[in-house]
């Protein structure tokens, strides 16, 4: 392919979707009579997170070839997320998720991903590797390795990169996505995550993904065996003890969340990447950064939706400097 005029802040490389949330809270599905019908998948989340924080994002993806598929690229489009590299699959329907609504810690998630999530049907040869090379942030997620094609194509994208700027591995564990006994026994997943490892530089994930990785539960024990399989930056997320990020170079920071009343706790993990991505390209040290995603995080945890809840700079700060 040819090659762009200017690189891109981020490309991110995985799940895509439509969220199917309820318009009433509280309720279960059987009782739910009104849904919002909203852009979902995690890497999608995160370009569109980073996206309204001004930075240039775009997206590699598949949909179905359906009005769910046309439906996502009119999103993309609308939050600045450029959609070249999200095609169509005509065998695979565009994927749709559910979710329940118990605030604040109980949401349920219904995925419809049958017979195959056409996000799993990205190819090696259909990559365009000189603008994945030159992106200054490229982010894969753990969902892209649990099936092939996707599987041997985010490998292929995280070799071609070899560890250029910044590579992000968003551990995103579902065991639901992966085939034969590894939803049970993450154990089998390892390798794959293990391989990723060697090619990012920066490792995300909440303590049960970071168990998946590494075999370990401790939240420094897992900093320090994701900093071992290779990348420069282990983040692990804590839940309601916040962050803790631990550089190879001995800097670290652990900083507390920011409290919010929340009415939907889905999206607030994109919602921290996309500022994680921020505020590496800004140059920002450690904790700021861990603060500002953190904040981002609780903004989106306090809204309904995901991706149309993403904040903008000035949401970010205004929270930032309530809570000080």
């Amino acid at each position: 392919m040819a090659e762009s005029a200017k690189p891109f802040d981020l490309i991110t490389m995985g799940r895509i979707g439509v969220d199917l949330y309820p318009l009433q809270s509280g309720l279960p599905l059987t009782q739910v009579e009104t849904f919002g019908k909203f852009l979902g998948g995690s890497a999608a989340n995160v370009a569109v997170a980073a996206a309204r924080l001004g930075r240039t994002t775009a997206v590699i993806t598949r949909t179905g070839d359906d009005p769910f598929g046309a439906y996502l690229h009119d999103a993309l489009k609308d939050f600045g997320v450029d959609d070249r590299w999200v095609t169509p699959v005509a065998a695979y329907p565009t994927p749709v998720t559910f979710c329940e609504i118990f605030p604040p810690d109980d949401f349920p998630l219904y995925f419809y991903r049958q017979p195959k999530a056409p996000d799993l049907e990205i190819h090696s040869d259909e990559l365009d590797y000189w603008a994945i090379r030159s992106a200054r942030v490229f982010w894969i997620t753990g969902t892209g390795l649990s099936e092939e094609p996707s599987r041997s194509a985010t490998l292929a994208a995280l070799k071609a990169r070899d560890k250029a700027g910044t590579t992000v591995f968003d551990l995103d564990w579902r065991p639901a996505f992966w085939k034969g006994t590894a939803w049970r026994d993450p154990q089998e997943a390892r390798p794959y995550y293990a391989e990723a490892l060697r090619h990012a530089t920066v490792a995300v994930g909440n303590l049960d993904e970071c168990e998946v990785a590494t075999g370990v539960r401790e939240p420094r024990a897992c900093a320090e065996a994701l900093l071992a399989a290779g990348v420069e930056l282990a983040v692990v997320k804590q839940g309601p003890k916040g962050v803790l990020a631990v550089h190879r170079d001995g800097t670290e920071a652990e900083v507390p969340p920011v409290p919010v009343e929340v009415a939907n706790g889905l999206g607030a993990g994109d919602a921290f990447g996309g500022s994680l991505v921020h505020g590496l390209l800004s140059g920002w040290d450690l904790a700021e950064t861990m603060r500002y995603a953190n904040a981002a995080g609780a903004l989106v945890a306090s809204r309904l939706a995901c991706s149309s809840a993403m904040p903008t700079e000035s949401e970010v700060e205004g929270l930032l400097a309530r809570a000080s």
